[in-house]
């Protein structure tokens, strides 16, 4: 699953409360600077993603004539362009190998920052922001099942989309995150 804007604080977060957690890392300047390091690797990656998906539909857009005379699958080729464009980009699109790339870009940021310290090895670092990252994606689309059965049960209707339906959303999002201590 991919990642979102959206979503990056909130996986920051989760980043540095994990580490914390672990019991194996000494934070030199807190939580804060963990989280801040970590959204800017993340959004980095995504912006990175934005932009050859936006390339991708950029030569797909510029071929439409071609695409729809020769009866071509259009999701198809735009992953097929995607593919081919990655590289260029510096996207991993394997999302395993990409969280594992992006883990090894954090720990090291980390380290560098001298935001923290550790008596074991790298890899476990690593693993524990590994798992940080995919543990928050995969309970991402719990929670959002979760909170739009909530907002269902309300009496008022909110439409999805509009400020009010985002600003319950995301209020509902964090008490979630909240509770399960991902926040």
């Amino acid at each position: 699953m991919k990642i979102s804007l959206k979503t990056i604080p909130h996986i920051a977060n989760k980043i540095a409360v994990d580490l914390k957690k672990s019991g194996v890392v000494t934070m030199t300047k807190g939580l804060e600077p963990i989280a801040q390091e970590s959204q800017k690797i993340l959004a980095h990656d995504v912006k990175q993603e934005i932009a050859l998906e936006e390339k991708a539909r950029e030569i797909c857009e510029a071929n439409e004539e071609q695409i729809e005379f020769n009866l071509v699958d259009e999701r198809q080729l735009f992953f097929m362009i995607k593919k081919k464009l990655a590289p260029e980009f510096g996207v991993i699109l394997n999302y395993e190998e990409r969280y594992s790339d992006i883990s090894h870009k954090i720990l090291d940021e980390l380290y560098e920052e001298d935001l923290i310290h550790f008596d074991v090895t790298e890899n476990r670092i690593k693993n524990i922001i590994f798992n940080a990252i995919t543990s928050f994606i995969t309970e991402a689309s719990e929670l959002d099942n979760i909170i739009m059965d909530k907002i269902r049960t309300y009496k008022k209707k909110y439409i999805p989309g509009t400020d009010e339906f985002d600003i319950l959303y995301e209020k509902l999002y964090r008490e979630e995150l909240t509770k399960r201590g991902m926040e």
